[in-house]
């Protein structure tokens, strides 16, 4: 038999627990249902710390609205209802034993519920990562991410309490002390905790977050890998003739005009002679303004000889300045170094951060570039001109989208383009997907029967439909599971066609639209996009090949190369990722 005085002391601990948490037992039942919608099927697979994360936000939310709920029905509903004689001595008289035992049941149930959405999650994982070709995870590993969700509730909740605790310290000054009539008071202090609030985070919290982001990664900017050596080809930015200095490209920029295949390793790979590739750079320290920043490269092309080569790509990069390597050495192999590339920095933070605090910054650095670059093309005899590619990812695609009007735009001004996971709210693309062949999906959109513009997954996609596709040719290269390409403010209302059509090779057939349950899912997707294996999420490896391949085939091309390229390609991108 259970030990009478232990019983006393646990019920009186679990008491004194409630005592000092003192939880809202309704609001508990809604953040549970929260927490199951946090665990449903998204586009990428997670791990139980993130997941537990995200989950303890969105439980938080799910315990606010709950506690909102059951505060209404006390204020306007219950006063409402009949009282009965019979019913008001019922619950007047009801023991406290039952009242903690259906508080107990009720903690229970938000506990054991929890494992059990849980273990069925684990499940939607398991299949996610065995569509993307990852290690599947463990049910009991994942459980875990209760712990994590549970501590992030408690931190959200008394987050909350320590402003309601504000709120109530300066009504009570403003009431007792100033002795303002409590119908004044209360509105004027939820005023000054409200502009108090609101003043903290826009104009401090957001502002000390993005300086300290810019300051943080501005001495990331400074930092330069020990695998990234000062190059001394001429045909470098950076190197002792540039007129680019070194220390002023950027970390990124640094690694960019540093890791370039040399034209003795191009030669190996094609089996014929090559040159060396230019690449050419500027950071947002190697001269004053935007407008200087893309006037300083286009007079790097000059230097180098840049116009003088088969084929001149320019790159808007991502924030921080990043070029992926793999597409800039597709393009460097393909036409056996006799390319050029240009670049240039717009900003210290990633894509992520610079998208929220001003996408505008890529916008315009594209348009400064390509416009300028272009300029100086145009000067030249028509059959002295290099090949005019343009190339942007992520963000990058969305600045160099900036620099077009249209797709007649493009045409008349560069000869072809690729674009490589491109953000929801791009204009061209976004157009572009609005008016789309009837009875072709999202993910994969037919325009204009493919005479311009393809979207492609593979290599494959690329040749749909069997039909012209004239030059210049334009090329978007998305993924069905890449959040970048498919987040969006309308999920939060409106079911997307990619969701309501069949779904891509790599998205769960579990994942289900759900006003604004889906929109926070794909947002917390984001986080995790290349975190992933090439070829799934925002992660497109050597299919950038493919896309050059198609955008501009060089002479020559054969299966047999293409595969070389392709295996030299992977190598590199091990040996990048073990050293930069």
């Amino acid at each position: 038999m259970a030990d009478p005085a232990l019983s006393a002391r646990l019920l009186a601990a679990l008491r004194a627990a409630e005592t000092a948490v003192r939880p809202n037992y309704f609001g508990l039942l809604v953040a549970a249902i929260f927490f199951a919608w946090s665990v449903s099927p998204s586009l990428l697979p997670r791990s139980w710390i993130f997941q537990g994360l995200v989950s303890g936000v969105t439980a938080a939310i799910g315990y606010g609205v709950g506690c909102v709920l059951e505060w209404a029905f006390r204020r306007w509903i219950r006063p409402r209802l009949p009282e009965t004689p019979a019913r008001i001595a019922a619950l007047e008289n009801q023991p406290q034993a039952v009242r903690d035992a259906i508080k107990a049941v009720i903690v229970l149930v938000c506990i054991v519920g929890a494992a059990i959405i849980l273990a069925r999650s684990a499940r939607w994982q398991r299949d996610l990562e065995v569509l993307m070709g990852m290690d599947p995870t463990t049910t009991s590993g994942y459980l875990r991410t209760e712990l994590v969700a549970a501590a992030t509730v408690a931190f959200v909740v008394g987050l909350f309490r320590l402003v309601r605790w504000a709120l109530r310290s300066a009504i009570r000054i403003l009431n007792i002390r100033w002795r303002l009539p409590r119908v004044v008071a209360v509105p004027t202090a939820v005023a000054i905790v409200a502009v108090a609030a609101v003043l903290l985070f826009q104009g401090v919290l957001v502002k000390l977050f993005f300086d300290a982001a810019n300051s943080a990664f501005s001495l990331r900017n400074g930092h330069t890998s020990a695998a990234a050596q000062q190059p001394q080809l001429p045909e470098r930015s950076g190197s002792p003739e540039s007129l680019a200095p070194w220390d002023t490209l950027g970390s990124e920029g640094r690694w960019f005009v540093s890791f370039v295949p040399t034209k003795d390793r191009i030669a190996q790979v094609t089996g014929k002679p090559a040159l060396d590739p230019i690449r050419v750079y500027a950071g947002l320290q190697s001269a004053p303004t935007p407008e200087d920043i893309a006037n300083l490269v286009v007079r790097e092309l000059d230097r180098t000889k840049a116009f003088e080569r088969e084929v001149l790509v320019v790159v808007t990069t991502t924030g921080t300045g990043w070029v992926d390597s793999t597409t800039a050495e597709a393009i460097e192999f393909m036409y056996g170094g006799n390319t050029a590339i240009a670049a240039t920095q717009y900003s210290y933070l990633p894509s992520v951060l610079s998208f929220l605090s001003d996408k505008n910054k890529a916008t315009e650095a594209g348009r400064l570039l390509v416009h300028a670059v272009h300029a100086r093309w145009a000067q030249l005899p028509p059959d002295a001109r290099p090949k005019l590619l343009v190339y942007g990812e992520s963000l990058g695609s969305q600045g160099s989208e900036g620099a077009f009007t249209g797709l007649d735009d493009i045409r008349s001004l560069v000869d072809g383009v690729l674009w490589v996971g491109p953000p929801n709210s791009n204009r061209i693309w976004s157009s572009l997907e609005i008016r789309r062949d009837p009875g072709t999906p999202e993910i994969l959109p037919i325009y204009a029967d493919g005479l311009i513009v393809r979207f492609a997954a593979d290599a494959a996609d690329l040749e749909r439909p069997p039909s012209t596709w004239l030059q210049p040719r334009i090329v978007y290269l998305q993924h069905a599971s890449d959040p970048i390409v498919w987040w969006s403010p309308d999920l939060l209302f409106e079911q997307p066609d990619w969701l309501a059509e069949p779904r891509g090779p790599d998205v769960s057939k579990s994942m289900r639209w759900w006003p604004i349950v889906t929109f926070w899912q794909v947002s917390a997707d984001l986080a995790h996009a290349q975190k992933v294996p090439s070829g799934h999420g925002h992660r497109y490896g050597t299919l950038v090949l493919d896309g050059w391949e198609a955008v501009a085939p060089p002479p020559e091309w054969t299966p047999d190369l293409e595969d070389r390229i392709r295996q030299a390609l992977n190598e590199d991108s091990e040996w990048e990722i073990a050293h930069k």
